[in-house]
């Protein structure tokens, strides 16, 4: 049996069902598993010091396009809309192939470990080139951190009248095919699942009313979650309304797309109605609050959803339209944009923190992690409190408060991903300097 005591934590925030922060506290770890929460434990296995430094469970990632890491603050992307910048990004993605795949990935992976992150889900859904999810499944499993990939799709392209160019689309046969394959290659459904896969039509201006309904019926035959884009901005809501009749939330309802096995990013412009319907069915909610700003969609009433019993998490979105995969800065930013639209006393620094830990966790059908207690898998960060940030912070256990905006030390299913701020698993330095390289081939 492999133990790890994690040491004389200054307060660990557990988010438990009680809500516990206990100072001086340690986590005993037992074969991936949290076997102990409490003061004074012991072990006869590795011990980490954990003084001046804050426990939180890992951070979950709920919405993420890991391969746009590669396509960064590129110009004529950088002050567009929504539709206008994807109309800017999909030539340069249709470059991409496996190689390209596999390093944005490695390099978006790392970030989010950085930032605290031991959970992410990934909506991969164009294959350039001879690209497949299985690039981007090894991009997770070299880095370490626990992976829900899922497996996206567009059918409707330019000549059809849809957004994404014709060399970016799929047969739909074909797409539900390949599903079929990733999901029984890859899927794990038992407890501690390193990797789980999803299934995530793009959107709905993207693939065909018939694709959303057949792609519905797939994942609950293999019993796996789906996800898509929802409501993302007012294009969005006239788009629905104009090629569908009804507001997008009537429209995943009507094709099977709410219940708790489904999760739809973004959903700034969901109105009360949908609200309600999303609350009664348990359908969850990925909230992306820098890349809602940085393309000017909105601010989502995380306030009404999370007063009306949505499960809601947070995602860093894709690094073309956040620049930025820090996790931790999104819980900041889901707070502080609460706070702008509903009064400073509408969300707690403590309460960023849970969606961004059991919140998260709870959208992706993970009972077994978000929480620091016993029986959860060991995913757990610390945080370095006597940093420059929080000097003079009387409460350093409200982290998004007064930092620090990077984890210390991160373990995934147990094992150091990082420690003392570096990564433990991949040569960081290397991989930047491939996508580096890959960037500049982009654009020559």
């Amino acid at each position: 049996m492999t133990e790890t005591l994690i040491k004389n934590a200054d307060v660990i925030l557990t988010m438990d069902d009680a809500r516990r922060e206990l100072k001086g506290a340690d986590i005993l770890i037992k074969d991936a598993v949290i076997a102990a929460v409490g003061q004074g434990l012991s072990t006869q296995g590795q011990t980490v010091d954990a003084s001046g430094a804050i426990a939180t469970p890992g951070l979950v990632n709920t919405h993420h396009h890991l391969y746009q890491t590669l396509t960064r603050a590129v110009p004529g992307a950088q002050d567009a809309l929504l539709f206008g910048w994807l109309q800017r990004l999909y030539p340069i993605w249709a470059r991409f192939g496996p190689e390209e795949m596999f390093v944005s990935a490695q390099v978006g992976l790392a970030e989010l470990a950085l930032s605290g992150c031991t959970l992410t889900s990934d909506h991969l859904y164009l294959y350039p080139n001879g690209s497949r999810l299985d690039d981007t499944i090894a991009a997770a499993q070299e880095v370490g951190l626990r992976f829900h990939a899922t497996r996206g799709a567009m059918s409707i392209g330019e000549s059809d009248g849809g957004l994404p160019p014709d060399s970016l689309v799929e047969d739909e046969n074909a797409i539900l095919q390949d599903s079929i394959r990733v999901i029984d290659a890859f899927h794990d459904p038992n407890p501690g699942a390193m990797v789980r896969v999803g299934v995530a039509p793009c959107s709905p201006f993207s693939v065909s009313r018939d694709l959303m309904r057949d792609a519905a019926i797939l994942a609950r035959d293999k019993g796996v979650m789906m996800h898509t884009h929802l409501a993302e901005n007012d294009e969005d809501i006239a788009y629905s309304l104009e090629k569908f009749g009804c507001r997008p939330g009537q429209y995943a309802e009507d094709l099977g797309w709410t219940g708790d096995d489904v999760w739809h990013a973004h959903c700034v412009k969901l109105d009360g109605q949908e609200i309600d319907l999303f609350a009664r069915s348990r359908t969850g909610v990925a909230h992306c609050p820098c890349s809602n700003c940085r393309l000017g969609s909105g601010i989502a009433p995380v306030r009404a959803m999370r007063d009306a019993g949505v499960n809601v998490g947070l995602g860093v979105d894709g690094s073309a339209s956040n620049d930025i995969g820090n996790l931790i800065g999104e819980a900041r930013q889901t707070m502080l944009l609460q706070r702008v639209q509903n009064g400073a006393d509408a969300m707690s620094a403590r309460e960023a923190l849970e969606i961004a830990t059991r919140g998260g966790a709870q959208v992706l059908g993970r009972d077994d992690c978000g929480q620091i207690a016993v029986g959860m898998r060991a995913d757990i960060a610390l945080w370095d409190a006597q940093t420059v940030e929080n000097a003079g912070s009387w409460d350093p256990a409200a982290l998004v408060l007064a930092g620090p905006q990077k984890t210390r030390d991160l373990f995934v299913e147990g094992k150091q991903v990082v420690s003392d701020g570096q990564m433990t698993t991949v040569n960081l330095g290397a991989m930047i300097r491939r996508q580096n390289d890959l960037a500049r081939k982009l654009l020559d």
